[in-house]
């Protein structure tokens, strides 16, 4: 299992605003905060697998980037949708990632009960 070098208080804000705003999205984490070679101060860079990996609405992806930006997390939240990404680039985020967050399925769903 990998591990994301994140302090707690800073994921717990971060795990708050993705179940606000992208709940039944699964979330990677990859780049240096996975590899071991970041700093404080580093980016951290998510990929947002929506439920089938389909594409999530833009006006969802605008809001959960506006809460991050006015959030008290004090670097840069890097997130990108898995299914807008080129093959490319999501071949090599599979390489070395993180599971942040698990999918979880709507509410009221059949696999939520």
């Amino acid at each position: 299992m990998k591990v994301l070098h994140l302090k707690a208080r800073h994921r717990r804000k971060l795990e708050e605003i993705l179940r606000e705003h992208l709940p039944e999205v699964e979330v990677w984490a990859y780049g240096s905060r996975v590899s071991g070679e970041s700093h404080g101060g580093s980016d951290l860079d998510l990929v947002l697998r929506g439920p089938g990996l389909e594409k999530i609405p833009l006006a969802r992806l605008l809001d959960f980037e506006e809460a991050l930006r006015e959030s008290t997390i004090p670097f840069l939240v890097e997130a990108r949708d898995w299914a807008r990404l080129p093959e490319s680039f999501q071949s090599e985020i599979r390489r070395d990632y993180a599971v942040f967050v698990a999918g979880q399925p709507p509410a009221g769903s059949a696999a939520g009960q």
